[in-house]
C-alpha cells in the first residue's frame, strides 16, 4: 500500500459494480445453476461461485463448467453453456441483487461534490444498463463502461485512461474505487489513484494483500478520503 497525503485532490471518480456497489452473487449463481441444470450437471455452491467473479461472465461460465466436468469444456459445450447462460441471467438480473451499506449514501455525497462519475465493469453491457437502471443507480453516471465497451477491460488500464480522455481530465485526477485485484491492476497502470472496500469479492483473496492507496469500509468513507479541486 502507498503513503498518499489525503485528502486526495480528484475531479472525477470511478466505481466497480460488482462487489463494489452491488452484491450480485445470488442472481449470478441462480443463472449459474440453472444453465449446469440444463447440461444435466451438478450445481455449484454459492461461495464457490462468488470466487469466479470479476473478470466478466464469460470467465464464469468458462471457470463454473470446468469445475461441474471435472475438466476443460471443449469449445461447442463452453459455447453452448454461455448461450444458455445469457438467457438464464437475463431472466434473474437483479431479481436478488442488494446494495452494499454506504453506497447509495456515498454516491450522494460524491454527486453532491461535483465529482463526475463513472461507473467502470467487467460486465456485459447487455446486463449492465438494464440493472443500473433496475436499481435506480443510473442517473449517477455520464459515463458507463462495461467490459465489451472498449477492445480491453479491467485489469487493463484502457477503460480508466479512456474515462480520463471523456472527462477532460489527467488519469491521476481520477480515484477509482473497487474490490478486487483487476481494478487495484487497472488503476495502477493507468496512473490513477485505487481505493478498494474491504467486501466484496476479488476471486476470495483479502484485499489488503493489494497495492492500493487505501482500504475503505464503504463509498461513505471513500468520499471522506477526497476533495474536488477548486474551481
Amino acid at each position: 500500500m502507498s503513503n498518499p497525503e489525503f485528502p486526495l485532490r480528484v475531479r472525477a471518480v470511478a466505481i466497480d459494480l460488482d462487489g463494489t456497489m452491488l452484491d450480485t452473487v445470488e442472481d449470478l449463481a441462480i443463472a449459474m445453476n440453472r444453465t449446469l441444470a440444463e447440461l444435466d450437471l451438478d450445481a455449484l455452491a454459492l461461495e464457490l461461485v462468488r470466487t469466479f467473479v470479476g473478470k466478466g461472465l464469460a470467465n464464469l461460465v468458462q471457470r463454473s463448467l470446468r469445475v461441474a466436468l471435472g475438466g476443460e469444456p471443449d469449445p461447442a459445450h463452453l459455447a453452448r453453456a454461455m448461450a444458455l447462460y445469457e438467457a438464464n441471467y437475463d431472466r434473474v438480473n437483479g431479481d436478488t441483487t442488494t446494495i452494499y451499506p454506504g453506497v447509495r449514501e456515498g454516491l450522494d455525497l460524491l454527486a453532491a461534490a461535483g465529482y463526475r462519475l463513472a461507473c467502470i465493469t467487467n460486465k456485459s453491457a447487455r446486463f449492465t444498463g438494464p440493472l443500473l437502471e433496475r436499481i435506480g443507480f443510473a442517473r449517477y453516471f455520464s459515463l458507463v463502461l462495461c467490459g465489451d465497451s472498449l477492445p480491453r477491460k479491467k485489469p487493463d488500464p484502457l477503460p480508466l485512461t479512456h474515462t480520463a480522455e471523456r472527462f477532460g481530465v489527467k488519469p491521476a485526477e481520477i480515484v477509482m474505487i473497487g474490490d478486487s485485484i483487476n481494478d487495484a491492476q487497472a488503476a495502477r497502470g493507468a496512473g490513477c489513484p485505487i481505493f478498494c472496500v474491504t467486501y466484496g469479492y476479488n476471486e476470495g483473496h483479502d484485499v489488503r494483500d493489494l497495492d492500493v492507496d487505501a482500504i475503505v469500509p464503504s463509498l461513505i468513507e471513500a468520499a471522506a478520503l477526497i476533495r474536488p479541486f477548486e474551481s
